[in-house]
């Protein structure tokens, strides 16, 4: 059974909106946290929204902040990023994460880097034109 499977990309015009979403196949609670990231061609990927696995707290990259809201559905067991006044610099590949194992150091806020996270989706594409 794949962990982690995106689905809700697509394209759109600037100021538009879309909604990812990544059904995990584990309870999320179980896991330390789940995140969405971005990678475009050519770019590092980025951490764009993470959540801890409670529920209890929300990070977002400065570039996003505002515009896109994460969330966790634990009965669905699905993560979702709601993306709002979307821009073309948002044109990526998104990547829904988690971290199963336990977390490498306590944090306030879950974290934002690649190297927190142990699982990966597949990603889904976020096409924005001008």
């Amino acid at each position: 059974q794949v962990p982690l499977v995106e689905s809700g990309g697509g394209s759109v015009q600037t100021g538009g909106s879309l909604r990812l979403s990544c059904a995990a196949s584990q309870e999320p609670s179980s896991t330390a946290y789940m995140a969405w990231f971005r990678q475009a061609p050519g770019k590092e990927r980025e951490g764009v929204a993470a959540i801890f696995g409670s529920g209890s707290r929300a990070n977002y990259a400065d570039s996003v902040k505002g515009r896109f809201t994460i969330s966790l559905d634990k009965v669905k067991k699905t993560l979702t990023l709601q993306m709002n006044s979307l821009k073309p610099e948002d044109t990526s590949f998104y990547y829904c994460a988690a971290q199963l194992g336990p977390p490498a150091a306590w944090s306030y806020l879950p974290p934002l880097r690649r190297l927190e996270y142990d699982t990966w989706g597949q990603g889904t594409q976020v096409t924005v034109s001008s």
